[in-house]
């Protein structure tokens, strides 16, 4: 049985962001909005044997393996169940927790795509930074539909799947998008054949996304803005949801109209905003969430596929 554990379900800046004075980050900071704090977004995936792969390497790692005791087995004076990272993306929200893995005892299996790993290699060099630590031992994704595993969880059968999104902004593609800048993952349990279909950035739905949301018991999907302009109306931005490379959740052809075609998937929305409305627990948007059958994804959520 695999077991794909949220270890963190905010968008870049996390909830409450440091210096964000919006509504929510208020209300949770001083009590006054039923919110919970969540971490940046990041998933763990395990076999019930202390070996866990992490996907996406949130800033906040340390916290999330804090809160996480099965990840830290404690077998060896110097331990870890992590077995390997997968990245999304180069985003900073996704890349930086690398760095805090240094102290890793051998070089540290990475997987990502070829546009992933140049990014790191060069605007972002991190894979040159860790190399004066623990290292990193690359492996290039396919992008053709091939599945792969991560040892030693031959169990779990994944797949990278090209997803249109944006390019971090000190990527020299973020204006020029390469196949493989964004990536979708689709997790199979090779023994109970249960599908998760993980997608933290997505701003389209394109034909083949469709048919992965609609192929998966459980989908985990971009859940960052409610509304196309939301960080424009509050003044915190110049760009719209989809500028960054977000699709919002209301609206035509937004991500609630996306799940409502969805057969009879478990729908969780991840990569949540600061300023979406969806954190407040008693919001009307969070109830019309309810009424769709749409989750939102906590710090701590497990899921068993």
């Amino acid at each position: 049985m695999t077991i794909l554990r949220v270890l963190g379900s905010a968008a870049g800046g996390g909830f409450p962001q440091w210096n964000c004075n919006c509504r929510n980050c208020v209300g949770v900071r001083r009590g006054t909005v039923r919110a919970t704090p969540r971490t940046q977004s990041s998933i763990a995936l395990g076999d019930g044997q202390h070996n866990w792969l992490v996907v996406n390497a949130s800033p906040d790692i340390l916290a999330q393996l804090r809160a996480s005791p099965a990840l830290q087995p404690a077998r060896t004076p110097r331990d870890t169940g992590i077995v390997g990272v997968v990245l999304m993306d180069a985003q900073i929200d996704h890349v930086t927790g690398l760095l805090m893995l240094r102290e890793h005892r051998q070089a540290l299996p990475l997987y990502a795509s070829a546009a992933v790993l140049s990014d790191l290699s060069t605007a972002f060099p991190l894979t040159h930074m860790l190399s004066y630590y623990c290292g990193l031992e690359t492996h290039t994704l396919a992008l053709d539909g091939s599945a792969f595993t991560v040892p030693p969880l031959a169990d779990i059968a994944l797949t990278a799947i090209p997803l249109e999104s944006k390019a971090p902004p000190y990527s020299p593609s973020r204006n020029a998008h390469r196949v493989g800048d964004n990536i979708g993952l689709r997790i199979v349990d090779r023994t109970s054949g249960k599908r998760a279909f993980y997608a933290p950035g997505l701003a389209r739905i394109e034909s083949h996304v469709f048919e992965e949301l609609s192929a998966a018991d459980v989908v985990l999907v971009d859940g960052t803005c409610w509304r196309d302009d939301e960080m424009l109306a509050l003044g915190f931005s110049t760009k719209t949801a989809a500028d960054m490379g977000h699709l919002a959740q209301s609206g035509p052809g937004g991500m609630i109209e996306t799940l409502d075609r969805l057969p009879a998937a478990r729908k969780i929305l991840i990569h949540i905003n600061n300023t979406n409305p969806i954190l407040d627990e008693d919001s009307p948007q969070r109830r019309e969430l309810d009424a769709h059958g749409i989750e939102v994804a906590y710090d701590g959520m497990e899921i068993s596929l």
